[in-house]
C-alpha cells in the first residue's frame, strides 16, 4: 500500500518545489518517522493494564511496541526508577505511510465533533504531535474486547525546518487542519 508515497512523489514535492523555491530535491521536507506513544499511570498499581495497552498499541501500528520505563523516582506518584510506565512504537517507511493514511482517511474522521485539528501542535522545529483522548478510533480495536479507553500521543517528525513548511507539507499529505 504505497499509495500515500505516490502521492508524495507526484503531487506532494512538485506543490513544496513551486511554493517554497527549492534548489536541491534534498531540501523538499519529508516524513522520517512517526512515534505513538501510551503513557498509562496507572500501570504504577495494575502491571496487566500494560499487558493490553501494548497489545492493542501492536494491533494500531503493525508493529510490536517497546516498554518504556520510568527515568526518575517520584514519590508523590509513588513512582521508583525503572518501573514499567508505559508503551511506545516508532514507525518508519512504508508502516509509516500506511498508519499516516489510515490515521488522516478512517480514525480521525471517527473522533466525536471533529473538526480538524489544531495548527499550533508544531513544536517549531517542523515536527507535529496529535493527543487522541480515545484509542478505539482505529478500526483494528473491537469494542467489546477493551477493558479501559486509553489515550495517546502520535508524533510526526518531518525533516522541515520551520512550522511553515510542515505545515504546508501535512496540509498537502491530507491532514485535516482546522478552518
Amino acid at each position: 500500500m504505497a499509495a500515500l508515497r505516490d502521492r508524495f512523489n507526484e503531487e506532494v514535492v512538485p506543490g513544496l518545489r513551486e511554493q517554497y523555491q527549492y534548489k536541491s530535491p534534498m531540501q523538499i521536507p519529508r516524513l522520517v518517522k512517526i512515534v505513538i506513544n501510551m503513557g498509562l499511570g496507572e500501570a504504577i498499581q495494575n502491571v496487566k493494564v500494560l499487558d493490553s495497552a501494548a497489545a492493542e498499541l501492536g494491533q494500531i501500528s503493525g508493529q510490536k511496541p517497546v516498554i518504556t520505563r520510568a527515568r526518575s523516582s517520584i514519590a508523590a506518584f509513588k513512582l521508583r526508577k525503572g518501573m514499567p510506565i508505559g508503551c511506545m512504537v516508532t514507525l518508519r517507511g512504508d508502516r509509516m505511510y500506511e498508519f499516516f493514511d489510515k490515521l488522516v482517511n478512517v480514525a480521525l474522521p471517527r473522533v466525536r465533533d471533529f473538526r480538524g485539528v489544531s495548527f499550533k501542535a508544531l513544536d517549531g522545529r517542523g515536527n507535529y504531535t496529535l493527543g487522541i483522548k480515545e484509542h478505539i478510533i482505529f478500526p483494528e480495536i473491537d469494542y467489546d474486547k477493551i477493558d479501559k479507553i486509553k489515550g495517546m500521543n502520535i508524533t510526526i517528525v518531518t525533516t522541515a525546518g520551520t512550522d511553515d513548511e510542515a505545515r504546508t507539507l501535512l496540509a498537502l499529505l491530507g491532514m485535516p487542519f482546522r478552518r
